[in-house]
């Protein structure tokens, strides 16, 4: 049974027990802020187990694309020395909030495993938490295990908690034997031994605890069960294989391997690792990647880097020459595409950013290897044999070498390795990265939201089509907390039954307004909404007072609700020219849709050209002047990707999406936000800046409508102005700037021909002044420079003049001595210009260094330069 026969009969399976099927989350999780990535299936089900969210099922199943490298689930460093463990895997599980408990979901495992698989029974073998005797009779008494194949394990391996405090409970997990021949030989080898042999195929999660801070477990009201099963060793045990890499989730990619390696992977276990991690890496690469995650120097994009040149590294140790890893995440796409479409979807984009990543990783290479031949070099200069753990964490940690790299370069030269201090040196940055890590998912939501979504108080949004309405307060927050009322000056936020405000989300800024009756009048100075269809008003009272229950007219501003649709249609149009000029590797990275602005960040590597931005802006401005209509349907989500609709990266979508299309498909995207009815209504774009914020993301600004007509009237009066100061009109503005740089030029290539006649002069004069003490001839002098640059000119000038001796200059500027040393290259073996210059410096109170040719320093002490230059001759025979 192939891999998506396996997947599919998982999912088929409990959709016929009546559980919704739901897309995959994101690997950057949506909704819990300590993830570095998801892990695991649950992530996107958190808020159910924890309450703080409802949904229209109780029970669901799902595939989830899962990574552990990296924050506190780290499986990066035994990736490749094993059979099992990935940085990236799909999870398949099934959930049940407050539904189904124990009896139901063993039953449902156990009926999936041995009946829809055709697992033997007699293979099978499970383990309890010590102290659960109801999970022992379900499997005892319902499935018919025999006692001696139940095994009680203690907390540490059978008891599941979300932290110190909160959900918890008891977990059974399903072993299959493998058979002796994968096995330890032990003979105490058995069920949750760590070898191979009893493999765990499926964690069966029983959360029937609320954990509290005391440390007592109280029963929760309405259990759960969060389930797990790693695709990759249920593929590998039903397709009869004993390693995951066997599966055919890795074949077509080791093959492509074999290619580029000339040698087959089972023929030598040393090689194999390099094959095993440069197949796993290219997968969790692809699916960052397609996930929105580029390679960085921080966090996710950290993880990122380092896996991919983690790759490049075995692939080295394989012999592979050149980039190679990008032609692995094509294969990935080309395996996983049709059941992960975001994949395919990407697949140009992958490849651009792995390329890059692949060159890039070439010079930090050359400079890792420069680092350890120099480390080694020093060591060999010492008489030391031992290559120091604190130089090998360096290289692995900064350059991605693999210890055993190190190792292998080490033997060659006759060194040995500190594994051990490589070893402390790792655990001492993980227990900093754990105590450090805080998080970098979506900023945690106040506990008074959470506790209000929890009852399900919820607004309805009729934004779309009026801007005035009436609606009943619902609830009134102060200070955090919730309150009956409120009175004149306080800051209060508002909870309405239904709402013409926009509540901030999808980069679109809130509304502004007010909240009014007829004593009443709150001016609402931001809307933010959370996490559905909460929205929440933020205001100041200026009249009245307000309680729980009144009726209330709200009214949004409706000349900024006006220029913030300007903006995100815009928007729209920009990333539709963006995509058409560019490339459809374009995605969108974030955005900000403001009253007075627009701005738009994107998946790109280069800088754009002006002439490239001045076609994208034309084309904004052809598509408004059309005056294309737009309009918006609520569709099934599959339905609207088959019709091209553009998502953003991150956000997680319903099954019910709104989709707004400018004319004939101009644009099509999935958006919550509010827009024109037509592009005329726009009136002009204007882009005024584009760069980098961070790698591979490029960022564009531009203004649109009565703030782009604004925006052209201050750039047309400056204009005007620089005109006026030079003296011309502005059609003629660059003719004349570029006669006045020129005449610059000029002046400044003349200046320095007088500077360089007047060294030479002066060079002259200071060679009359060298004094000769022991054979060498030494000249100590201040001169007039106005900055080091100047000084060291002048010093090559007598260096050159001088052609053998010892060379000391000083020189006074903007409240600083400048001082500078230079030896001849005959007298180098003998005398020392960064020693001289360091024990100079410190007479003028400050310090200084460099090379046996040549050093500088200086200092703030200006008062001491006539004596510090006196200690010349001393300190340099001293």
């Amino acid at each position: 049974m192939d891999s998506r026969k396996i997947r599919e009969k998982f999912l088929q399976y409990f959709r016929e027990h009546g559980h919704e099927i739901v897309k995959s989350s994101s690997l950057v999780p949506k909704d819990d802020p300590t993830l570095l990535f998801t892990n695991s299936g649950m992530v996107q089900f958190k808020n159910l187990y924890l309450g703080l969210e409802k949904r229209s099922y109780t029970r669901a199943a799902s595939s989830q694309k899962c990574v552990r490298a990296g924050g506190k689930h780290n499986d990066l460093d035994q990736v490749g020395y094993t059979n099992r463990h990935h940085t990236f895997f799909e999870m398949l599980g099934n959930f049940s909030f407050g539904d189904y408990f124990k009896e139901e979901a063993i039953d449902m495992a156990w009926e999936l495993l041995t009946v829809g698989y055709g697992l033997p029974e007699e293979k099978l073998w499970v383990s309890i938490y010590r102290d659960d005797d109801e999970a022992y009779k379900i499997w005892n008494e319902k499935i018919g295990l025999p006692h001696d194949k139940i095994f009680r394990f203690g907390e540490e391996d059978n008891f599941w908690s979300m932290g110190e405090a909160g959900p918890c409970g008891p977990c059974s997990e399903i072993y299959i034997d493998q058979g002796p021949e994968v096995g330890c030989d032990k003979p105490t080898c058995s069920v949750g031994c760590d070898c191979d042999r009893y493999l765990e195929l499926w964690n069966l999660v029983f959360t029937q605890y609320d954990r509290e801070p005391s440390g007592d477990l109280a029963p929760l009201p309405k259990p759960n069960i969060d389930t797990g099963m790693g695709l990759e060793r249920l593929a590998a045990v039903l397709q009869g294989v004993y390693s995951n890499y066997d599966s055919d989730l890795f074949s077509d990619i080791i093959g492509l391997i074999d290619e580029f390696a000339g040698s087959r992977y089972g023929q030598d276990k040393k090689s194999d690792i390099s094959f095993r991690v440069i197949a796993d890496h290219s997968r969790a690469v692809a699916f960052l990647i397609a996930d929105g995650i580029m390679p960085s120097n921080e966090g996710r994009g950290y993880v990122l880097r380092r896996i991919i040149r983690r790759a490049i590294r075995y692939g080295q140790v394989l012999g592979l020459k050149g980039p190679f890893l990008h032609r692995l995440t094509d294969k990935v796409v080309d395996v996983m595409g049709t059941d992960y479409p975001e994949l395919a979807q990407s697949e140009r984009f992958i490849d651009e950013v792995v390329i890059n990543e692949e060159k890039r990783f070439a010079d930090t290479l050359f400079h890792g290897l420069s680092l350890l031949r120099e480390g080694m070099e020093e060591l060999r200069s010492e008489e030391k044999p031992i290559i120091p753990g604190r130089l090998v964490f360096r290289l692995y940690d900064t350059f991605g070498f693999p210890p055993d790299l190190v190792e292998d370069i080490a033997r060659d030269e006759g060194f040995k390795v500190d594994l051990e201090g490589f070893d402390q040196a790792m655990a001492e940055q993980r227990a900093a990265s754990q105590r450090s890590w805080k998080g970098s998912g979506e900023e945690e939501i106040p506990e008074v939201y959470r506790r209000l979504d929890s009852r399900g108080v919820e607004c309805q949004f009729l934004g779309y089509e009026t801007l005035k309405a009436q609606a009943r307060v619902i609830s009134i927050l102060k200070d955090g907390a919730e309150v009956d009322s409120a009175s004149r000056a306080e800051q209060v936020e508002i909870v309405l039954d239904q709402s013409p405000f926009y509540g901030e989300s999808g980069g679109q800024a809130g509304d502004t307004g007010l909240i009014v009756n007829g004593s009443l009048r709150i001016e609402v100075v931001d809307t933010i909404r959370y996490p559905k269809n909460l929205t929440v008003h933020k205001g100041k009272i200026t009249e009245g007072m307000i309680s729980a229950g009144d009726d209330v007219e709200a009214i949004v501003d409706e000349t900024r609700r006006r220029s913030i649709a300007h903006n995100h249609t815009a928007t729209h149009l920009l990333q539709a020219a963006l995509r058409e000029t560019l490339g459809e590797h374009i995605k969108q990275a974030g955005s900000y849709v403001g009253p007075e602005r627009l701005r738009f960040d994107f998946t790109h590597f280069a800088q754009i050209t002006p002439e490239r931005l001045r076609e994208i802006e034309m084309m904004v401005n052809l598509n408004i002047q059309k005056n294309l209509p737009l309009t918006t349907r609520v569709l099934p989500r599959d339905e609207a990707f088959k019709l091209g609709a553009i998502a953003i990266f991150e956000e997680r979508y319903g099954d019910q999406v709104r989709v707004v299309t400018t004319g004939d498909g101009v644009s099509r995207e999935l958006c919550g936000g509010t827009h024109v009815t037509s592009t005329g209504e726009i009136g002009v774009f204007m882009l005024v800046s584009e760069g980098a914020v961070a790698a591979g993301i490029r960022r564009i600004e531009a203004f649109t409508g009565e703030g782009a007509v604004m925006e052209i009237q201050k750039d047309t009066d400056s204009l005007k102005t620089i005109s006026g100061l030079l003296k011309t009109t502005p059609d003629q503005l660059v003719t004349r700037v570029k006669h006045l740089i020129r005449d610059q030029k000029g002046k400044e290539r003349e200046i320095e021909s007088l500077k360089a006649r007047l060294a030479t002069k002066q060079s002259e004069d200071l060679i009359d002044t060298a004094q000769e003490i022991n054979g060498i001839r030494v000249i100590s002098q201040e001169v007039a420079a106005a900055n080091p640059r100047d000084l060291r000119e002048f010093g090559d000038h007598l260096r050159d003049k001088l052609k053998s001796g010892i060379i000391v200059l000083g020189a006074r500027g903007k409240g600083k001595v400048f001082l500078l040393c230079r030896v001849t290259p005959d007298l180098t073996d003998r005398f020392d210009a960064g020693r001289i210059i360091k024990e100079l410096s410190v007479f003028v109170s400050g310090k200084g260094g460099g090379r046996r040719d040549m050093a500088e320093g200086g200092g703030t002490k200006v008062s001491e330069l006539k004596k510090t230059l006196a200690k010349v001759h001393d300190i340099i025979f001293q």
